[in-house]
């Protein structure tokens, strides 16, 4: 099946080594008519710019199927003009994410789309409103939401069990994790699109240590560490709160910088910021070794705290930890497994877990932290109409210019 299938080749945090999986999913008629533990998708197709990548990608689907059949192709609008291909799996590096899902939408094709949601909160805003245009289900990869600890502990959160929460802690990670394989101009290797490859980004000289997994460390296609994890912890930090449909009306950080190398990898390797919600409490977004517990997120309230990460779940008193939720409790949406949530999804036109508004305001605080950061003052956040409250130079760095001829 195709969520067994993504089990075993995807990587969350390492989106760039990928290409996109196209997926098929089956008549709803036909999948009733089948025996339960029959396959429910079907992968019929690979996308992707690297032609190593995508052949790599093409034989490991075949040798699933024992067959031959799975088409490669390297520019996505191939993929969205076959009418046999009713969703994808888009995991391609975030200066693309925009574009490709808006065009996704627009085809009517459904989208399992990896976080961060886009690259600005322009572009997210986009995205959402494609989406909800065309009725197209939307699941992003913020996989942490179908794991049973992380939603016990937003259940505690959100039934009190710790009085009225005043600061959530968010751990990320520290530092930019470069594969530093040269950063002169060099020859772009034979089978590499390089020029599909920046897309929308402005136009720059290939070198070796520019693309794939280091697109992340480089601002023309990401905000680094911050923008890679806020869709993860940022997330349950919402979830947990219940402002997952809102956003921090006033931000402010720091930040530290890398020395200039070549004038490449400029992300940030230190970051802290604060955002205060109008529903009265702070949010300390930060990197691992700027927060007590490190990587995760600490709901703290006036009765104790509640902490979870990938690891587990703790908790003060230590009593919240058999802690019930009772039947007429705020229950959270129910996910064990997140690929599969989305393909149920697929078949009854369901929200599912981690929906694409939910993604848009999940990764607008990292968005905002960026900003608040590279402008170093504080800036005031109107979230109704996602502008910056007075300050027209905030608000220019809301979205960026795209290279011809790609737009949204």
């Amino acid at each position: 099946s195709f969520d067994a299938f993504l089990k075993g080749s995807h990587r969350t945090e390492d989106h760039a080594r990928w290409p996109n999986w196209i997926v098929r999913q089956n008549a709803w008629q036909r999948i009733r008519a089948r025996a339960p533990e029959g396959p429910k998708a079907q992968i019929l197709a690979v996308c992707d710019v690297d032609t190593a990548h995508r052949n790599r990608a093409r034989d490991t689907i075949n040798e699933k199927y024992g067959n031959k059949d799975c088409a490669t192709y390297n520019d996505f609008r191939e993929v969205l003009a076959r009418n046999d291909i009713d969703a994808i799996s888009l995991a391609v590096p975030d200066h693309w994410h925009g574009i490709i899902a808006v065009a996704v939408a627009r085809a009517g094709k459904d989208i399992y789309g990896e976080k961060p949601l886009a690259y600005t909160i322009s572009e997210g805003r986009a995205v959402v409103d494609a989406v909800q245009r065309h009725g197209v289900v939307w699941q992003t990869g913020s996989w942490q939401r179908s794991q049973q600890h992380f939603r016990f502990g937003c259940e505690l959160v959100r039934n009190g069990r710790i009085g009225k929460v005043h600061t959530v802690r968010v751990g990320l990670p520290h530092g930019n994790s470069i594969d530093n394989r040269g950063t002169q101009p060099a020859p772009i290797p034979e089978g590499f699109d390089y020029d599909m490859w920046l897309g929308p980004a402005p136009w720059r000289p290939y070198n070796p240590s520019r693309c794939h997994w280091n697109f992340r460390w480089i601002s023309d296609y990401s905000g680094g560490q911050l923008t890679d994890w806020a869709g993860h912890h940022c997330d349950i930090a919402n979830w947990g709160m219940a402002t997952e449909y809102t956003a921090p009306i006033a931000i402010e950080g720091r930040a530290v910088y890398p020395p200039a190398q070549d004038g490449l990898f400029d992300t940030p390797e230190s970051y802290y910021f604060e955002c205060k919600f109008a529903e009265g409490f702070t949010m300390i977004v930060a990197d691992r070794k700027q927060q007590p517990k490190g990587m995760g997120v600490q709901f703290v309230g006036e009765n104790g705290w509640v902490y979870v990460d990938r690891s587990g779940i703790e908790a003060e008193p230590k009593s919240l930890l058999t802690s019930i939720i009772g039947p007429n409790e705020i229950q959270l949406y129910q996910s064990n497994d997140h690929q599969q949530n989305f393909l149920d999804c697929v078949r009854t036109r369901a929200l599912t877990i981690t929906p694409v508004e939910v993604a848009h305001h999940s990764i607008m605080i990292g968005h905002l932290g960026v900003i608040a950061m590279k402008l170093g003052r504080k800036v005031q956040w109107d979230g109704a109409r996602e502008r910056f409250v007075n300050d027209a130079e905030a608000d220019r760095m809301l979205s960026r210019p795209m290279r011809s001829p790609w737009h949204l």
